[in-house]
């Protein structure tokens, strides 16, 4: 083993650590996707405030794990001789040790695994919500019509005018 090689087998040991970080990090996110579908289902708005304002500070925390996953890959490029865009996964596996190869591949199969379930739940609420924000619209704009027969009048000088006359609540019992 040659000397260089044992400093960038410790950074790509720092480098595992702080994807297996990640890979927590997603499955959190995971699991709070379906903690959020499952709130906006059942329209439980304290429990969804405070599920939101967990995601913030949990995001907020993870902001210095991916600083220290950057100046790690930075490290390894400059050891490297690469440039931090061309310093990924594919391009550190092809460059090491046999051992250490096996065990960026493993990660490197974990995280596109995560990600690929992530980007799934991450759609399916996209339009849950979407539908939601439909269906309200709908709702609203049937309230605000009844009543409204949608005729449209002109006057003598031509200009278009709305009936207005349209009841929002009739109050008889």
């Amino acid at each position: 083993m040659r000397a260089t090689e044992i400093p960038i087998e410790d950074k790509v040991d720092q480098l595992l650590a702080c994807l297996d970080k990640d890979s927590r990090h997603i499955e959190q996110n995971l699991s709070q996707l379906n903690e959020l579908r499952r709130l906006v289902i059942k329209r439980d708005e304290p429990a969804l405030g405070k599920l939101l304002e967990s995601i913030r500070v949990e995001s907020d925390r993870y902001r210095s794990n991916e600083s220290e996953r950057q100046t790690i890959r930075r490290e390894l490029g400059d050891m490297l001789g690469c440039d931090l865009r061309q310093m990924t996964l594919s391009a550190l596996q092809a460059r090491l040790p046999k051992a250490k190869r096996a065990q960026v591949a493993k990660m490197k199969a974990r995280l596109r695994s995560l990600i690929d379930e992530f980007k799934k739940e991450h759609l399916s609420t996209a339009l849950l919500l979407s539908d939601c924000a439909r269906f309200n619209n709908l709702l609203l704009k049937s309230i605000f019509e009844i009543g409204n027969t949608g005729t449209v009048y002109y006057n003598s000088n031509g200009t278009a005018k709305r009936q207005t006359d349209a009841a929002f609540v009739n109050l008889e019992f």
